[in-house]
């Protein structure tokens, strides 16, 4: 029998387990940790929570959970809990797939004012994450700067700029929701160093910029490159910069009736937070694109704003005694294996790209690595883990403990809401029952 332990419950990690079950069907245990008492990752505290739809794969890790040789395991913090040394005593394979839960550093003079905010933290406070609940970013002011252009800036951008009925059928959380009904942000510019043929932006994503009840997208004409040029791209961006294209053919008076502008500024690198202990503005430099690198011009300007979020990327979570790659925000793996008997999958092995679906094909192939390793060691695996767990007094969480906060949450959602999570961790484990 071979005992293999997951670190981390999100889409990487179940499809790892997947991935195991397949491979070696009755012949292994798989014991999945995570340090909240609730399963899935980035798929409760990453994806926006109007986007319903795509948090529809729990379904799939759920049948993945409830097979006899998984076990979800919550409330468990690697470090403070558990080393990863002790686990790999107990088990004959550890995977980290720990995603980049961590904000890339926007390191440019005044990142740190008052109501500048990476995007990690600022997702993580309007999708519930505990880490990130007393955030209280202020929508007193009139403009709202995101800095990125991937789709988590485009998200950023579309929960700021809906109505409270727009959001009444997500699953955002009740503080973030009443906060932004209070919001006075009337302008959203979307700084980005590139242009348009440069975006990271997914066609559905621009797409549902168009369809906003009180928004508008706009993009300045002269930023396009020649339309002819547009067929040297891959089908998706083609796609995607044609959505732009019919942004910038957007008359001015349907501007005009719209409460919120989403104005998206090419060509833009930002080079300072300007503000004296609030954020007032940012100053910006003009770039040309060369190579496809953005280079400075040298011609600046000033964006007065009143809020910033940077939407810049994300890494992964270095761990004492692993190897660690900085510059890529990642763990240093060959093939995502890191050491003898340790191995990586998702964004802990290849940084923050691609979809949720692009980590099924990731796990399976790492997990297809492990069985060319693995050979059963006679470890304790499971049994091990819960005689250290009893020793320490650990609190642990199991699925069925999570059935019964997922059932809570859903009880008290207000009308129209899938569920309205709980943001405290106390909270949840008082729900369980």
């Amino acid at each position: 029998m071979l005992h293999i332990a997951i670190v981390g419950s999100g889409p990487a990690g179940f499809y790892t387990a997947e991935a195991a079950q397949k491979q070696w069907g009755d012949d292994v245990t798989i014991d999945i940790f995570d340090m909240l008492p609730v399963p899935y990752g980035l798929i409760r505290t990453g994806v926006a929570p109007d986007h319903q739809s795509i948090k529809g794969v729990a379904r799939r890790f759920e049948a993945t959970a409830c097979c006899e040789n998984c076990r979800f395991t919550g409330n468990v913090a690697i470090g403070r809990d558990v080393s990863i040394a002790e686990l790999q005593s107990l088990y004959d394979a550890v995977v980290m797939a720990t995603g980049a839960p961590n904000d890339k550093v926007l390191d440019i003079p005044g990142a740190d004012l008052n109501n500048v905010f990476g995007s990690a933290a600022f997702v993580g406070w309007y999708n519930g994450h505990p880490k990130f609940a007393e955030l209280a970013p202020d929508f007193t002011g009139d403009t709202a700067v995101v800095i990125g252009m991937g789709n988590v800036a485009l998200d950023v951008a579309r929960i700021l700029a809906k109505t409270t009925d727009e959001l009444t059928g997500s699953d955002i959380v009740a503080h973030a929701f009443d906060a932004l009904k209070q919001s006075r942000i009337r302008r959203i510019v979307i700084l980005g160093r590139r242009g348009p043929h440069q975006i990271m932006m997914t066609p559905k994503e621009l797409g549902e910029l168009a369809r906003l009840e009180r928004a508008s997208p706009r993009v300045d004409l002269r930023d396009l490159p020649p339309e002819g040029d547009d067929a040297m791209l891959e089908p998706g961006l083609r796609k995607s910069v044609t959505h732009l294209r019919s942004f910038a053919a957007i008359p001015e008076s349907h501007h005009a009736d719209m409460a919120v502008e989403i104005d998206f500024d090419f060509f833009a690198s930002p080079r300072a937070i300007l503000g004296d202990g609030k954020v007032e503005a940012v100053e910006v430099e003009r770039t040309e694109v060369k190579a496809g690198r953005a280079v400075g011009t040298g011609e600046t300007y000033k964006a007065p704003c009143s809020l910033v979020i940077s939407c810049i990327g994300y890494q992964s979570s270095p761990i004492a005694g692993l190897p660690f790659d900085e510059r890529a925000g990642r763990f240093a793996s060959d093939e995502g294996r890191i050491l003898p008997g340790l191995y990586c999958v998702g964004w802990a092995r290849r940084g923050p790209s691609g979809t949720i679906g692009t980590n099924r094909p990731d796990s399976f192939h790492v997990v297809e690595r492990m069985a060319e390793d693995l050979r059963p060691s006679g470890k304790r695996g499971r049994a091990g883990f819960d005689e250290l767990a009893a020793s320490r007094g650990l609190d642990l969480v199991t699925f069925d403990d999570w059935k019964q906060i997922e059932k809570a949450e859903e009880d008290r959602a207000r009308d129209g809401a899938p569920r309205e999570k709980f943001v405290d961790v106390d909270e949840m484990i008082k729900a369980r029952g």
